[in-house]
């Protein structure tokens, strides 16, 4: 967020709870010195498909997408409390910059789960550096949540598969250079009849059917595929492994959307705490009336709450090597739910302040709306929740 401030940045007193090592900390302390550099002061947000270009070769250049893509193709486990943290610091600070990290490991998850050395080779290099964008397809008018009802189809044709069909709220639709998309390729019925695929944005037969534009600005968009010929060695895994390869992408960034929305909450307290002890209220400051401090108790403990699920997520992905299906489910609703209770709290002590266009408790506002939804809305993740526990029943 770009609005005059003067909070150096976030707290990183969390940094000492046992999830984290000294790694973790020393990468804390490359994001914030990031945070202070000439391209997160210079965001443009009238032009979001510049600023996206910039921020993601910015933030190859100072290597932290390496974070969310991997080290290297010898080194690409990718390590989810540093993409939790990347997220946690780049919202506090940028909504934008948060997208623009965030996007270059999901829309290339994939190709490290699944792709072949060589596939690996040709793209991951180019993103890890911020040359390429990248972009996750998955989504379509009628298949969002319900990812059996896919239309987008992918027909063999000798050593090719020509795609046709359409997908949506496709974010760095638009704008990336790579794509991963998941068709129906009908091995069988359902989710086991969908294959994974990479699409370049150069590809005969690609479009751009239309922008998107949402209430907080990122490029966003619906792609098409007509006649769209690509060779079979761009296919990810095995025919009909569309859907569990999707899945495991989305197992690895979901605890970083919870970590994201902790960045916009604790910039929301962060933002009300200085606003409430600053502002003159009845012969006292507003932080000295009961009302106002019960809010601020509510927000910090929703947060804390949120923290503590989310980077148990993360953690038990890292360190226990588990499964965190239901964890990361949890951690992305409880911190999404949370984090727009706070943000709304801190418009409501903002006053009329809090509404005005352009200030941080606005933008917030707009930010926190969609993360409730994306990468599956709270409504999925309470049945993603119910359906693990059951399964260990």
């Amino acid at each position: 967020m770009t609005a005059a401030t003067t909070l150096a940045g976030p707290s990183r007193e969390h940094l000492d709870w046992p999830f984290f090592e000294e790694r973790h900390r020393d990468f804390a302390a490359k994001l914030d010195a990031f945070a202070k550099s000439a391209p997160m002061a210079d965001i443009d947000h009238h032009d979001v498909d510049g600023a996206c270009r910039k921020l993601v070769r910015a933030l190859g250049d100072a290597g932290i997408l390496e974070a969310a893509t991997g080290r290297s193709e010898a080194e690409p486990l990718i390590d989810s409390r540093l993409v939790c943290l990347a997220r946690e610091t780049l919202a506090w600070h940028d909504g934008l910059s948060d997208f623009a990290f965030a996007m270059q490991g999901l829309g290339t998850g994939a190709i490290g789960l699944a792709g072949d050395p060589a596939l690996r080779a040709a793209v991951m290099p180019k993103v890890r550096s911020g040359e390429w964008l990248s972009a996750f397809a998955l989504s379509e008018k009628e298949a969002g949540s319900d990812v059996a009802a896919m239309a987008c189809a992918a027909r063999a044709d000798g050593d090719h598969y020509v795609l046709d069909g359409e997908k949506t709220w496709i974010s760095n639709g638009g704008i990336a250079d790579v794509y991963t998309v998941f068709a129906r390729t009908g091995e069988a019925p359902g989710t086991r009849g969908i294959s994974a695929f990479i699409v370049f944005a150069d590809d005969p037969g690609f479009s751009i059917a239309e922008r998107i534009d949402v209430i907080a600005p990122h490029p966003l968009a619906t792609i098409r595929f007509e006649n769209c010929r690509i060779p079979a060695s761009r296919r990810l895994g095995a025919p009909g492994e569309g859907f569990k390869i999707a899945m495991r992408t989305l197992d690895i960034f979901r605890a970083s959307v919870a970590a994201a929305a902790l960045g916009f909450a604790r910039r929301a307290l962060d933002e009300s705490v200085a606003h409430a002890t600053a502002r003159p209220m009845f012969g006292a400051k507003l932080a000295d009336l009961q009302l106002t401090q019960a809010a601020l108790g509510d927000m910090a403990t929703g947060i804390d709450a949120a923290a503590l699920l989310t980077y148990r997520a993360a953690w038990r992905r890292d360190v226990q090597k588990l499964p965190t299906t239901g964890e990361a489910a949890m951690a992305k609703m409880t911190a999404t739910e949370t984090a727009q209770s706070v943000i709304d709290r801190a418009v409501q002590l903002f006053g009329g302040r809090g509404v005005r266009s352009g200030e941080i408790t606005e933008k917030l506002y707009r930010e926190i709306r969609a993360l409730r939804i994306y990468e599956g809305a709270t409504e999925v993740q309470k049945l993603i929740v119910a359906r693990e526990l059951l399964k260990s029943r």
